[in-house]
């Protein structure tokens, strides 16, 4: 009944904070550190367990996703079910799962993961682990990662102090391993000591310093990636080469430097960039409602998908058959301006445009930027074989009120990066005017 009431509390605390994941100071130095992070957090038979509820709460109030393995042990003492409800993802106990990657699963955590933290870790883990055993899923993720990996000691006062104990401890550290505590104090067995958990804030804390904040880091960005394809009839369309490679290694260098990445792509055919949450569309009308639903709510909007400016009055219901005639005529009717239509909002995102010329592309960029009221844009000579539609290279120069710069011919992702320094540099400048 205790442990239902805690986490019961815990509950309700974290939606009295908002938005389950967000925390009511979301710019924080600790939730900027931890914003983004995939965190694995592990959990062996002790009864500090109680406290890694609170652990996953706080840490996806700051921003974190994450993921649970516990041990056998460990579900005698909290139940995986309260876990899967604060982490908001399934709890992972069995080491031979045949519904997880073909039933590799702890391989696919231990390749996820950013930071490998064990919250609890008994006696009977850290031997087991020194021991380099993989008698269950836990330890086996933990000799599989290449992610940190950190244990928060939680025992006895005398399994502490046992000299077994400190030589397992010592050949974990040897390896690598961090220790966080134990610290001392009362223990649940009446025992006055080490070997307490230490408390979930001087966690976070410690978890908080193992991240570097980064460019973008907490901020919400939203980025658009990919041609559009509008329906002339079931099985044709009119579209464009875009490739969708600028968007997409936009949106890994976002993730990368911290930002909470939105990305939403046209039909093409690239893997998502880590950490980065997908949506799918297809025309112009459903990424216009995709982009326009979550604006509102962003930091950063980069427009860098290919658009289509029209697309057909009205689309067949069936295949149109071939005539005799020479010539075919279909009605188009503009689409809704994306980018135009963020600008527009009361409270506007930092907006970022894309202009894709064959010619002029200076004067195209510049007319851009002012009639639409972009903060920045960035524009590329799209009739170029090596840096067009599909290539791996690009070379761009970015326009903003009052100024330029040229970035040469190099590949997409550096660029994306370079990219990203101009435009928190732009973002910083506008908000010590304003």
């Amino acid at each position: 009944m205790c442990l239902f009431m805690y986490v019961r509390k815990s509950l309700r605390r974290c939606y009295l904070s908002g938005v389950p994941g967000r925390c009511r100071n979301p710019r924080s130095r600790m939730t900027l550190s931890l914003a983004n992070r995939q965190i694995l957090l592990g959990i062996t038979g002790g009864i500090a367990a109680y406290k890694s509820a609170e652990l996953v709460r706080r840490l996806r109030d700051s921003g974190a996703t994450v993921r649970v393995i516990m041990t056998p042990a460990a579900t005698e003492f909290i139940t995986p079910l309260t876990l899967q409800a604060l982490s908001g993802n399934p709890v992972h106990t069995a080491l031979l799962d045949p519904e997880a990657e073909a039933g590799m699963g702890h391989i696919e955590l231990a390749r996820w993961a950013d930071l490998l933290l064990v919250a609890p870790a008994s006696a009977d883990f850290m031997a087991r682990l020194a021991q380099g055993q993989g008698d269950d899923l836990l330890a086996t993720v933990c000799l599989a990662t290449r992610a940190p990996v950190c244990l928060a000691p939680a025992m006895n006062q005398a399994m502490w102090r046992n000299s077994a104990t400190q030589a397992n401890a010592d050949i974990l550290r040897q390896r690598g391993i961090t220790l966080w505590g134990p610290a001392e104090g009362a223990q649940a067995c009446g025992d006055t000591g080490p070997g307490r958990m230490l408390e979930v804030p001087e966690l976070l804390a410690l978890l908080a310093s193992r991240f570097d904040t980064g460019l973008l880091a907490g901020q919400r960005v939203l980025i658009t990636a990919g041609p559009t394809r509008e329906a002339i009839d079931p099985v044709r369309y009119i579209s464009n080469h875009s490739s969708g490679k600028m968007g997409f290694a936009l949106a890994q260098a976002c993730a990368d430097a911290g930002a909470i990445t939105t990305l939403v792509a046209g039909p093409v055919s690239l893997p998502t960039p880590a950490r980065v949450t997908r949506i799918d569309v297809t025309s112009a009308l459903e990424m216009h409602e995709a982009v326009m639903s979550r604006a509102g709510e962003t930091d950063i909007v980069i427009a860098a998908a290919a658009v289509a400016d029209f697309r057909p009055a009205s689309v067949a219901a069936d295949k149109i058959k071939k005539t005799a005639a020479d010539t075919m005529t279909i009605e188009l009717v503009k689409n809704p301006d994306i980018v135009a239509s963020v600008t527009a909002l009361p409270t506007a995102p930092f907006t970022v445009g894309f202009a894709a010329e064959t010619q002029d592309v200076a004067g195209h960029a510049l007319d851009k930027l002012q009639r639409k009221r972009l903060d920045m844009i960035i524009a590329n000579d799209v009739g170029r074989r090596d840096i067009g539609f599909g290539s791996d290279d690009n070379a761009v120069t970015v326009y903003w009120p009052g100024g330029s710069a040229g970035f040469d011919k190099m590949v997409k992702q550096p660029l994306a990066q370079r990219l990203l320094e101009k435009l928190v540099e732009l973002q910083r400048s506008k908000k010590q005017h304003h």
